[in-house]
């Protein structure tokens, strides 16, 4: 399995970062070694001294496909949950002032935290979702579905141009703005719609 990330797909984190809002969606691909499962604590690396949370909302791949029509796209998922795209900051900044690919800043170990998947029949309408992260019980980033540049189907089609998706595959939609550090002791929580469904301590 791999993961497929979306970049600045929320206005006001692209201006957080100084980042111009894209015009078309911007992918990256994190491997399979970077996923922390539910119940698992996070270690800090000594590799980097700022690493940033971002919370997604993400959708896990049901079936094969290349190459998908918009239309069809929710066709292709059928369970959502939540992640956190750890990024070393200050590794992805000396890489990319160097022009050179800065994959290991969003690719490490165990840079992918996610929850478990729920069935997404249980919500009336995905592009209208409350996402929330909470560092030792105070809101760090809360943002809505509904503001995202690029919608869930979009992102799902325009990626499978270019990635065959797999069963199993997972589709982190990118993150609200609020990203910030994270340091050793902090606790994680991440609320979809008010419900708790991801718990990360950092040591």
């Amino acid at each position: 399995m791999k993961i497929i990330a979306i970049a600045r797909n929320y206005k006001d984190h692209a201006k957080e970062l100084d980042n111009e809002v894209p015009t078309e969606p911007i992918l990256f691909v994190k491997p399979d070694n970077a996923i922390l499962r539910p119940g698992y604590d996070f270690y800090h690396p000594d590799f980097s001294n700022n690493i940033d949370h971002e919370v997604e909302l993400i959708v896990k791949i049901n079936r094969v496909g290349m190459n998908i029509e918009e239309k069809f796209a929710h066709k292709y998922y059928s369970e959502i949950g939540l992640g956190l795209d750890f990024t070393a900051r200050d590794l992805q900044t000396k890489l990319k002032n160097k022009g050179l690919p800065w994959s290991i800043a969003k690719g490490f170990n165990h840079s992918a935290p996610i929850s478990e998947f729920i069935s997404k029949d249980q919500y009336e309408d995905l592009q209208d979702l409350n996402i929330e992260l909470k560092n030792n019980g105070e809101t760090v980033q809360i943002g809505n579905t509904k503001d995202m540049i690029f919608n869930i189907n979009q992102i799902i089609s325009y990626a499978s141009k270019y990635f065959q998706l797999k069963k199993g595959d997972l589709i982190f939609t990118g993150t609200p703005a609020g990203v910030s550090k994270i340091n050793i002791g902090d606790k994680l929580e991440g609320y979809l719609n008010g419900e708790k469904l991801l718990d990360v301590k950092i040591k």
